[in-house]
């Protein structure tokens, strides 16, 4: 090709290359109509069918897959990425919507219109424009660490302000430097009144009396406020106060929530627990470690063991679905970490439960590590000693009872030992139980056996052995009164392994024992208890009176010899001339476990039971102590110091349950062993079908200065995962622990945290409004008050800027209108409890009884199925149980008290960092038309009407008990004319729902 040629052709080449590209103004014309096409057609339908599950803002992004975002699609999910632009049939998200596989359909349930697909497609092949800024959280194990949360705690220096001296309190100081930088004044101090009244609110939840206010606001002596506020943190009404608090963080309530919303009686000694702890200032270190190991930290302070109620304080799904002992195992974990590390540390690490955290650092394998520490136990009623003095007893006896049937104790020379069994042998020589053979003039198999009487009257089953039966047994009584009965089962040639039993190991099982009276009439006598001469393990003699027919009495490995069993009777059972005992046997278990022969003895002396004794222990009695063989002296000494141990365990006052965490349940299956912990998988996609590998107990990896996986000296004993969690929680180095403490107890005060979300420190919650403030309060609480919140309510409550009163400043409210720079105090309604408990102490009615079982304030009728049905409108006020403090109310957690509800009692099926402090037309209809308002107006109308004469001193009265104040003269007239119109009790209804009462200042 010749030059001139080459070069028309390059030109002709390049203006086919200009033609076929679009212009500038083409280009931006298409993106401008891909943008509208976007934002007019695809977002409606992307939020209103997938960002439930598929956005950054839902509770769990199913897949892995964000569709809030173009990077979420971009990037996509488990399976890659979700849309293809320009190709429709290569896009997960238009596969999933055409519902071209069955396991790939979305969204769940209903299909897509037509139309709706036909718009998702043209948007694909129009290339997929997206106009939305891109959302990059801190996916784990990418997000940085420096985060303000995970820093560590350093103690920030004590801001100089300018112009002025730095204030005495180092809060007012960081306070009133960030007031100074926005250029905002603070309001003036508030006054006594308002003072006190918020001090009374914030630390009891009730209000000062008039005769208080009189004496804060006429004390001009230095130092009156400190002395307000230690009296307060000094009362037991601060611990109730506080304790509702903790409490709504843990979600605690007395029930269990789910489908199954059934009672526990016991749950209210953990409440008990956390009063106390309030009430005695438990350090804050010690109080996490309590909660999460008490068993391990604090063995023999028994009286700790209900404040193991915090890990069941949560709900609980009883379901019996196939599915429900690997799933809810999981969701029983996921409940326990969930609230562990929200209460304690502020985190979200739940988050990470189907995959890292999207915006912390958190990884998967740190949330199953978290669930491997909770893997080795259940939630149930725990039995505990309340003294560790009766515990310390209980222990030694029992371990004196082991030692004796292992027969450990014949090289015991202690003089404890000998002591015992010399009082013993003493004792049942000189009051042997007399016991009166019974000879039966019927016996009667059910299961078709032939009973035979022999000549010693016993007897004997012979001929067909049925696989179960019971024996009725009937017999003449030569005795004035009846306290109990022998049962002795007999060796015998013709026996298997020569019996006493019919099964072909010489074994029987003995489920249910029920004794008859016959004279004029028949009735059954109860049986108090029942002890034996041996037990086989797993089937002691007390479950002959169980009322269960799964269990039984047997006597294996020990066959081949007799053996006892007394029945000590509730209480002696005065006899006639004719009188008759009949005994039925119910052997249920299956399997011919029958007794092969026996004999039955009658007794009217006083606590036969106690002095069964073995034949060989009676055989060896007769022998002088200085003949008996090695074998005799230790059968004797075995049994006589077992006895004597039985008897004082039996002595001893009953034990207490507690609803608690113990390794001893299986969710809530009582176990005859402790539980070894389960084997956790990382669960991909948090899908019990999809198991992983294995998580070895541990917490977060995010924080440098402490360990993310535990090294265990015993991993398989659980308390030690527990016991590990709380020390890596309680550690001078976490610097999480220490901000969510200082944080909740601001936010108690002042009505929101210095960080405004009280369970994430993360990057979906709030940022800290001063910082440095929470980082001084974090170091201070660890290093100067050691742990204790009650310094810290006094380093608060001492500042000048919980001093402050309400009043709004035009410039500050426009600058900082929802007060984050704190330049005023908040404002807030009453809470539900302190609204019931205000009026109860005005009125005059408060119980301040402390502890105990829950007071039901409703009336209970049976459910459709297990949950039962509740009226609390059918409560009966007038009650002496009415008048107790709300902290002691049973709050069934599927079954709101309307009344408290409409007040913001919150939901504890969930956690409950906060209250709500809403005002609305429902709640004011409750607390004017209720009927423990309504009572309660009677109650103060008669208590003033008892003590003034006149309408005039009794609105004086009222105005003072209900405002702490005298009422202003127009407010006296206008009262004055209400109440000749409507009534005291009306008036007294009207204050109780007036602004002034139901909010602090």
């Amino acid at each position: 090709m010749s030059p001139s040629c080459r070069i028309l052709f390059c030109i002709a080449a390049f203006s086919l290359l200009l033609l076929s590209r679009n212009s500038p103004a083409q280009e931006a014309a298409t993106t401008t109509a891909g943008n509208l096409f976007f934002t007019e057609k695809i977002e409606p339908i992307l939020k209103r069918y997938c960002f439930e599950c598929h956005s950054h803002e839902s509770d769990s992004m199913s897949g892995g897959l964000t569709l809030d975002s173009r990077n979420g699609w971009t990037t996509g999910g488990d399976h890659g990425p979700a849309i293809v632009p320009k190709k429709p049939d290569e896009s997960l998200l238009i596969q999933a919507v055409r519902r071209d596989s069955e396991e790939l359909q979305m969204p769940p349930g209903e299909r897509l219109s037509q139309e709706t697909v036909a718009l998702l497609v043209e948007w694909v092949k129009r290339g997929a424009v997206d106009p939305r800024k891109p959302v990059t959280p801190g996916k784990s194990p990418g997000a940085p660490l420096d985060w303000w949360s995970l820093r560590p705690l350093v103690r920030p220096e004590v801001p100089s302000l300018n112009g002025q001296n730095k204030p005495g309190n180092p809060i007012d100081a960081f306070v009133q430097h960030k007031l100074q930088s926005a250029e905002l004044t603070p309001t003036n101090p508030a006054d006594r009144r308002t003072l006190i009244r918020r001090a009374y609110f914030d630390l009891h939840g009730l209000p000062p009396t008039p005769d208080n206010v009189k004496a804060f606001a006429d004390d001009a002596a230095p130092g009156a406020w400190e002395k307000i506020i230690d009296g307060l943190l000094n009362s037991p009404r601060y611990g109730e106060r506080w304790a509702r608090h903790w409490l709504d963080t843990v979600h605690f309530a007395d029930t269990h929530g789910c489908e199954h919303d059934v009672f526990r009686p016991n749950a209210w000694r953990y409440r008990d627990y956390v009063i106390d702890s309030f009430n005695h200032d438990t350090p804050w270190p010690r109080f996490i470690r309590e909660q999460l190991a008490a068993d391990h930290f604090f063995p023999k302070q028994t009286n700790l063991t209900p404040a193991l109620g915090f890990i069941a304080a949560g709900p609980l799904e009883l379901s019996r679905a196939s599915t429900a002992p690997v799933t809810f195992d999981y969701l029983d974990r996921d409940d326990m970490v969930t609230q562990t590390m929200a209460a304690f540390a502020s985190t979200t690490a739940n988050c990470a439960r189907c995959h890292d955290h999207k915006f912390d650092p958190i990884t998967q394998e740190d949330y199953y590590s978290l669930q491997a520490v909770f893997a080795g136990i259940g939630k149930g009623d725990i039995e505990f000693d309340a003294s560790p003095e009766i515990a310390a007893q209980r222990q030694h006896w029992t371990a004196l009872i082991d030692r004796a049937d292992r027969g450990e104790l014949s090289n015991d020379k202690s003089k404890e030992i000998a002591n015992l069994a010399k009082s013993w042998e003493a004792s049942a020589a000189e009051q042997p139980a007399l016991w009166t053979t019974l000879c039966p003039t019927v016996f009667v198999s059910s299961g078709g056996a032939t009973l035979k009487r022999l000549d010693d009257d016993s007897l004997l089953a012979t001929g067909h052995r049925p696989d179960t039966d019971t024996y009725t047994i009937s017999a003449p009584l030569a005795l004035n009164s009846l306290t109990a009965l022998r049962l002795e089962v007999l060796p015998d040639e013709s026996l298997p392994a020569k019996g006493p039993g019919r099964c072909d190991n010489g074994n029987l099982h003995l489920n249910e024992v029920e004794i008859y009276l016959n004279d004029n009439e028949s009735r059954r006598l109860n049986i108090r208890s029942a002890v034996a001469d041996w037990d086989q393990e797993g089937w002691t003699i007390d479950h002959s009176l169980d009322s269960n027919v799964k269990t039984a009495w047997g006597i294996y490995p020990k066959v081949g010899e007799a053996h006892h069993a007394v029945f000590e009777l509730e209480e002696a059972a005065k006899l006639k001339a004719d009188s008759q005992v009949t005994v039925v046997l119910k052997q249920l278990h299956g399997g011919s476990h029958l007794i092969g022969r026996c004999r039955m003895y009658a007794t009217d002396a006083d606590g036969a039971a106690a002095k069964v004794v073995p034949q060989a222990v009676a055989a060896a009695m007769k022998v002088p102590k200085s003949e008996r063989t090695p074998e005799q002296h230790n059968a004797v000494l075995s049994f006589a110091v077992k006895s004597v141990a039985e008897q004082r365990l039996k002595a001893l006052p009953p034990q207490s349950s507690v609803y608690a965490a113990s390794p001893w349940y299986s969710r809530s299956t009582k176990l005859t062993q402790p539980m070894t912990p389960q084997v956790v998988r990382v669960l991909n996609r948090g899908s019990i079908d999809q198991p992983g590998e294995v998580a070895s107990p541990g917490s977060l990896s995010a924080i440098p200065t402490l360990p993310g996986r535990f090294e265990l000296s015993d991993a398989q004993n659980e308390s030690f995962r527990r016991a590990a969690l709380a020390d890596w929680l309680a550690a001078r180095e976490n610097p999480l622990t220490r901000r969510s403490v200082v944080n909740r107890v601001w936010a108690k005060h002042f009505g929101r945290g210095i960080c405004d979300t009280l369970n994430d420190f993360g990057r979906m919650g709030g940022e800290p409004s001063h910082p440095q403030l929470l980082d001084w309060l974090a170091v201070w609480f660890r290093d100067d008050a050691n742990g204790s919140v009650k310094e810290l309510h006094r380093l608060i409550m001492t500042s000048q800027t919980y001093q402050r009163s309400c009043q709004l400043h035009e410039k500050a409210g426009h600058r900082d209108p929802n007060n984050r720079l704190l330049w005023r105090m908040n404002r807030h309604s009453l809470d539900a409890e302190s609204f019931r408990d205000a009026v109860l102490q005005i009125s005059g009615r408060i119980d301040l009884t402390m502890y105990g079982p829950g007071i039901q304030q409703f009336t209970q009728s049976k459910g459709a199925q297990a949950t039962p049905e509740l009226d609390y409108d059918a409560f009966d006020w007038t009650s002496e149980v009415a008048a107790r403090r709300n902290i002691y109310r049973v709050v069934w957690r599927g079954i709101a008290d309307p009344f408290m509800e409409s007040l913001d009692f919150p939901d504890l099926g969930l956690l409950a960092p906060k209250r709500s402090h809403s005002v609305s037309a429902l709640q004011a209809l409750a607390t004017f038309n209720n009927d423990f308002v309504l009572h309660h107006s009677e109650v103060l109308a008669n208590k003033l009407s008892a003590k003034f004469s006149t309408s005039r001193d009794q609105i004086r009265e009222a105005c003072r008990l209900v405002y702490l104040r005298e009422p202003r003269s127009g407010e006296r007239e206008m009262l004055l004319t209400y109440t000749n119109k409507h009534g005291l009790a009306a008036t007294c209804r009207l204050l109780f729902n007036s602004n002034e009462f139901m909010f602090v200042d």
